[in-house]
């Protein structure tokens, strides 16, 4: 995209919004009450407001490769912490797409340099899940199944964290995992367990 055409599609959705609403930016500049914490993949294809339809203030979101979450991540940690402390949404949710390029990359054995460790996490999720992975014949399939085991254990990641639980025990909150289908459009609620995964972790994470 040419960058003077970002600048005259910023003319025309301004001018497109006021003849809607004459206040539409003085009342977005009131402030934010999101009630959904949105954790994503960093994809270009994969826009949040967007695919779920919502609009400006609706939801706080945060992106980055195979939309992880990590403990000593302090961006993911700081993003989880102000929203569910701060904004106190309602619920956060782990979003994974299928054909995610961090997770194909996870799965090769080449060496990309500073991405190493990074994907070193989701190698971790092969590893716990791998008898269940090597069963899949297909490549492509494979891929697929470990792209919805990541989001599963992004929201085992968020479930140990402090803020979550407190939240959860206070006032009800409610992690979700979805996966995206960029090939049809579709979101699919991959039905986390949340009670049931916050039981088997709470001997080793609770925190009181």
């Amino acid at each position: 995209m040419n960058i003077d055409k970002v600048f005259e599609n910023n003319k025309a959705w301004i001018q497109e919004k006021l003849e809607v609403n004459k206040d539409y930016f003085e009342d977005l500049g009131k402030g934010q009450n999101p009630e959904l914490l949105y954790i994503g993949c960093s994809d270009s294809r994969v826009t949040a407001e967007e695919l779920m339809g919502a609009k400006p203030g609706e939801v706080f979101v945060h992106r980055n490769i195979a939309n992880m979450v990590i403990s000593i991540d302090l961006n993911v940690m700081s993003v989880i912490n102000y929203a569910v402390n701060h904004l106190e949404v309602k619920h956060v949710i782990v979003c994974g797409h299928y054909a995610c390029g961090g997770v194909k990359a996870a799965m090769q054995s080449a060496d990309l340099g500073i991405l190493n460790p990074w994907l070193r996490n989701i190698r971790d999720v092969y590893r716990i899940h791998r008898d269940e992975l090597n069963a899949i014949v297909d490549e492509e399939k494979r891929y697929d199944k470990l792209v919805e085991l990541n989001v599963k254990e992004q929201c085992v990641n968020l479930i140990k964290t402090a803020a979550v639980q407190k939240a959860y025990r206070d006032r009800g909150l409610i992690v979700h995992g979805w996966v995206f289908d960029v090939h049809t459009g579709k979101l699919i609620d991959l039905k986390i367990d949340f009670e049931k995964y916050l039981k088997d972790i709470m001997e080793i994470y609770h925190l009181d």
